[in-house]
Formats: structure tokens, sequence, C-alpha cells
């Protein structure tokens, strides 16, 4: 199969808006779990998961988190800071996320942050004090021709002004600089003034709710724009019930970027740009995937993506005698001869082991689509992607093309879609 004449138009199902999941349910393991086994279709709930997994086997889990990425501002610059009693005033107050309850300020712009550019680690940008650069998305333009934006927040109780202003274009993004006049981190800032970008499709404001139900319970390391929605389902319980089962856990880090949601405008995919994404995975996790026969079950495409990428990662490692370039670009699974997949494991611990590299940092833009042949993950968790996506494309791959019998299933019995819909385990 030539992967790159797939037309995406063989990838559309019709979905109601109804069924699109708005909000989660009350309990987050109480979801409707579809079982896809060896071709068989059947439903059960998610805190029966364990059943489905093999004791002994290994689960990888994203542990990425959502952070408060979108931001707004105004065009205009603010009033002075007023004195203490003037701030003490019934006359002005902040609301509770910081914005004044004043008159207007401008036209109000929405700065998007994607990926950090300066300093271009992750937990570095957010630890920084006074000035951060990041590329963002923003909205509303036109009505910035020049010039910074500014606002002003109550962060821990201090009035702070955060700026920003347009330092150049990089890709479709753009190039933001913010500084602001307190000693408090960027990650400080970000909590107190920024909003959960819930997804686009919900066609809804972010409520405080989701602050809580778009994270996992293990989510950990910040940087993602997206949830790693598959792991919404898990609870403590259904944690602790996978161990009790005597299935092994692991954890790896893939930021999620707005290209998650990015559609496939090319007929074909090869005409499609897969968006690029960062990983950090420990090197004990390279060892586990080792000592389980090179075979994990993912949690989350997210996850796959990763798992998937190290195995190419380990064929580039294992040209490489010092350290070098390992991001897996979206063609290269087509145009690589295969390994076997511990061997290229191994490649790749050797690479850290020469490199005293205790966390693998590296970024992958894969595309897994039919034609492709999977070396890592043989069970996925996953929820319901949307129409003529990526994430469909990569389902289908698994499955050996049999997503219709999925997805036909789960419409005619009522299973909710989406990133807040129901679970399935996939077992091809």
């Amino acid at each position: 199969m030539d992967t790159k004449k797939i037309h995406i138009s063989d990838y559309n199902y019709e979905l109601p808006d109804e069924r699109i999941a708005k909000f989660p349910l009350a309990e987050r393991d109480s979801s409707k779990l579809l079982v896809y086994d060896k071709g068989t279709v059947s439903e059960d709930v998610f805190t029966s998961l364990p059943k489905y997994v093999p004791k002994g086997a290994l689960m990888v889990f994203n542990n990425t988190k959502v952070i408060q990425a979108r931001l707004h501002f105004r065009k205009k610059a603010p009033i002075p800071h007023p004195s203490l009693s003037e701030q003490n005033s019934p006359s002005r107050s902040l609301s509770p996320i910081g914005r004044e309850e004043e008159q207007p300020l401008g036209a109000r712009i929405e700065v998007f942050c994607l990926e950090p550019a300066v300093p271009n680690d992750y937990q570095l940008n957010f630890s920084q004090r006074g000035m951060v650069e990041w590329y963002c998305l923003v909205g509303n333009l036109k009505k910035w021709k020049d010039g910074k934006l500014y606002r002003e927040i109550d962060v821990q109780g201090e009035l702070v002004t955060l700026s920003c202003e347009r330092k150049g274009i990089h890709g479709t993004s753009h190039l933001i600089a913010f500084t602001w006049d307190s000693d408090h981190t960027w990650a400080e800032l970000l909590d107190a003034v920024g909003e959960l970008p819930i997804p686009p499709y919900l066609n809804r404001e972010t409520q405080e709710s989701d602050k809580r139900t778009y994270q996992t319970v293990y989510s950990k390391i910040k940087g993602s724009v997206a949830a790693p929605t598959a792991g919404l389902h898990f609870t403590e319980r259904v944690l602790a019930a996978l161990d009790e089962a005597g299935v092994d856990r692991e954890e790896l880090t893939l930021h999620v970027g707005a290209g998650t949601f990015k559609p496939v405008k090319s007929e074909e995919i090869g005409g499609h740009d897969m968006h690029t994404e960062h990983i950090a995975v420990q090197r004990q996790t390279i060892e586990k995937l080792i000592a389980h026969g090179g075979k994990a079950v993912a949690v989350g495409t997210t996850s796959v993506r990763t798992l998937e990428s190290l195995y190419y990662m380990g064929i580039k490692a294992g040209n490489l005698q010092e350290a070098g370039d390992l991001h897996i670009d979206q063609w290269m699974p087509y145009e690589t001869d295969p390994i076997p997949t511990v061997q290229a494991l191994r490649q790749l611990l050797d690479y850290m082991d020469r490199n005293q590299l205790e966390v693998l940092h590296s970024s992958t833009q894969i595309i897994i689509a039919p034609g492709y042949e999977y070396h890592i993950v043989e069970r996925m968790v996953t929820n319901f992607h949307q129409p003529q996506s990526t994430l469909l494309l990569l389902v289908s791959a698994f499955v050996k093309g049999d997503w219709h019998k999925i997805y036909d299933y789960a419409l005619s019995h009522d299973f909710r879609f989406l990133s807040y819909g129901d679970s399935s385990i996939l077992i091809p």
C-alpha cells in the first residue's frame, strides 16, 4: 500500500453533534468501554479494563500536564498602578482571573502559547522570572499591528503588569516575548491569568471544573495545550486494580500541541504536514520495554506515537557515535528497513549510555496510517476520534482497516465521542 496515496475522504463518518460529549461523566471510570478483540466488538464499563490487559504486560501512560495556555490582552497600555489605598477602594476590583472591572482597554487580542522558545526547555521556561519567549497563535491579529499589549493581573495578592510583544514569525505561529514587573515565575503567571484550552469542537467556554476534569489523575509534567484524553478515564481505583492484576506501569511524556486538532485539508495524506511534538523518556522506561520483549499496552494515541517513535529513534541512534538529531520526520517509517524491535531499543539505550543521558529529549512528527507496521504497541486504549483525522488513520492502521466496525458499533450503541467521551481497548 502506498500510504501517501490514501484519500482522507475514505475515513469519514457522520458524527451528530449530540454524540459529542460536551462534559465528562461525574465519575471518570464509569464511562463505557468498547472492546475490540481480534475482529469481535463488545462493550463493558471502564472499571473492567484490567481484565483486558494480560498479567505481566507493560502499560505505558503519558504524564504530560495541560497548561493554561490561552491568554487575553488589551491593545492599549493600562492606567499606572494606583496607590495602595486606591487598590483597596470599593470602586476598583479584580475579577477572580484578574480582569479589571473598569473601562475597556481597547481591542481584545488572544495569545495562545504553543511551544517555548527562550528558554526552549519547558521546565526551565516555566521557572523563569521577568521574561520568556514562546511560539504562539494570535487571535484578532488584524487589530494588533505593532507595539506591546498589556494585562494587569492579581498574582497571589500582588498587582502585576504582564506585557507581550511580537518578535517575528515562525511558520504559522508568532514569536512572542512576555515580560512582567514582579519576581513571580512564568508558571505562576500562567496559573493566575491563563485559561485552560479545551478542544474547539466542544463549542463552549472553559469552566472552572475543566481545570480538574481536563487533566489525568497522573499528570505531572507541564507542557501540553491539549490533554491526552484516553487517560481521563483512569482513577486511583482503576490504577490500583491494574497493579493488583499484575500489570507493570511506566510513564513517558509527550507534550500535546494544538496541531493535534489540525484538519487534513489535502485530498491525499501525502500532502498533509504533521505537527511536531516534544517527548521525554526516562532510561528506565526503555529498560522496561526491553525487559518486556519490546512490547507494550499504550494508553492513548500520544503514548502510541511516542513508543513507535522510540523504535525509529533506536534505528537512527545505531548510526550515531556522538549526540545527534533523533527527530523522527513523518515519512521515515515508510522509507526505512526494519530491524528487530529489541535491537532498536538496545541501540537507543547504548546511545543514551554513550552520551550519559538519564532522560531522552527529542521530538517526533511521525504519521501512523494504513500501511504502517506497528513495532512496540500490542494493545491500545483510546477514545473515539474525529472523522477524517490523522488519529482515525492511526486506529485504522492498528486494526488493519477494521475501524468501520468499531465506529458503527459505537454510534449504534450510544457511545459518547471525542475528548470527554467514552473509551475503547483495541486488541488486534
